[in-house]
């Protein structure tokens, strides 16, 4: 009788076999990620801040305004400014940097992803860099950033805050300012304190809830740039003279 199983050509392997083997290069991959992220100088050549918010806001709303003058502010003490490229508060901080920096475009950074309603960068990003996923993004913004302003946003920047927060409370990040601006974020760290910590409920440490630092004002961040950023020249120039 003639053997009806499908002949099957040299080199042919199952589908689960063939799922392994992909998961295993793409954990290996991952492996090198990780390896080459060390590489990164314990003193950056550039202090850059990460400056986060809602791509809904509008360029005649009080909080555009504000935003583009936090980072022309940051901008003329010398940062770089990083955003995730698109509309909103992401182009009032990268309008910002180009105002404080108007003769360096480097001063103004995009990290965009590739997203179908969010199809260009905008006009004011100097330097930008594009992602597919937003794993390798917000992996991208951890290693480029001496410091994170959260201005007011949605669940994006929801997402990047508390990525920040957790990398911070795990010490994956060390001496990095994590600051929030405006009243929701009050609102937050006032819930997290209450639901994780003050309930006995144990999901949390007091000392978890004492790592963003919450501002009222858009100087309030700009002090606290101010001030890091000094130790971090001051860093810089310990390590020329050693």
């Amino acid at each position: 009788m003639q053997d009806r199983r499908e002949i099957r050509p040299t080199g042919y392997v199952e589908d689960d076999f063939a799922l392994r083997i992909v998961s295993d290069v793409v954990l290996k991959l991952w492996d090198s990620v990780d390896e080459l992220t060390r590489l990164r100088p314990a003193h950056t050549t550039h202090y850059h801040v990460t400056i986060f918010g809602s791509a809904r806001i509008q360029e005649n709303m009080p909080s555009y305004e504000a935003v583009k003058q936090l980072a022309s502010q940051l901008a003329a003490m010398g940062c770089r400014i990083v955003t995730g490229g698109g509309p909103g508060l992401m182009q009032a901080a990268n309008e910002g940097a180009r105002q404080g920096a108007p003769d360096n475009p480097e001063a103004s950074v995009g990290i965009r992803i590739d997203l179908d309603f969010e199809q260009n960068v905008n006009d004011y990003v100097g330097r930008t860099f594009e992602h597919k996923t937003f794993f390798s993004r917000l992996h991208h913004f951890v290693q480029r950033s001496n410091a994170f302003i959260v201005t007011p946003g949605g669940i994006g920047t929801l997402l990047e805050l508390a990525m920040v927060w957790q990398l911070l409370q795990v010490h994956k990040l060390y001496g990095t300012p994590l600051i929030l601006v405006g009243d929701m974020w009050h609102e937050l760290v006032d819930w997290a304190q209450r639901s994780m910590v003050s309930s006995g409920a144990g999901l949390a440490s007091p000392v978890d809830m004492e790592i963003p630092a919450v501002v009222d004002t858009i100087e309030d961040a700009v002090q606290l740039i101010r001030e890091h950023h000094a130790k971090w020249l001051a860093e810089g120039v310990s390590q020329v003279g050693e």
